[in-house]
């Protein structure tokens, strides 16, 4: 029998699960904990291996303090965006870039610059790395 992928949906609840917390700075265990699990079902949650009952979701959201739709925003077949416009692209790769490590510490890093000039310096530096 073969193994069957995670529903789109699924892994984008879970790696927006993975973001929030990570923005929080809580770890795995402390969210199993907080929900009397272990940090192996966190995993598997944010992985999208085991999907998120409802009533799960809702205790998740409330230990991370957002709403439980935080979870869905920019989901597959959920945008009020049209798929395939440069603002639905837009806004799943700031998603995407956000739910990774390096995209939260250096957004972290980043809004810690107090000084505006200094941000927009940073920002024309990266544009001109990359050519643009």
């Amino acid at each position: 029998m073969a193994k069957r992928s995670p529903n789109p949906t699924d892994k984008h609840v879970g790696s927006r699960v993975r973001m929030r917390r990570m923005m929080l700075g809580m770890s795995q265990t402390n969210l199993g904990d907080a929900l009397g699990l272990t940090f192996q079902q966190v995993q598997k949650y944010e992985k999208a291996a085991n999907r998120i009952g409802a009533s799960r979701l809702q205790h998740i959201a409330s230990i991370l303090q957002v709403p439980v739709t935080f979870f869905f925003e920019g989901a597959p077949g959920l945008s009020s965006l049209p798929k395939g416009t440069a603002a639905a692209a837009s806004t799943a790769y700031v998603s995407e870039f956000l739910s990774t490590t390096d995209g939260l510490a250096l957004t972290k890093a980043f809004m810690q610059i107090k000084n505006a000039k200094l941000r927009r310096c940073i920002v024309d530096f990266v544009e001109q790395m990359h050519g643009r």
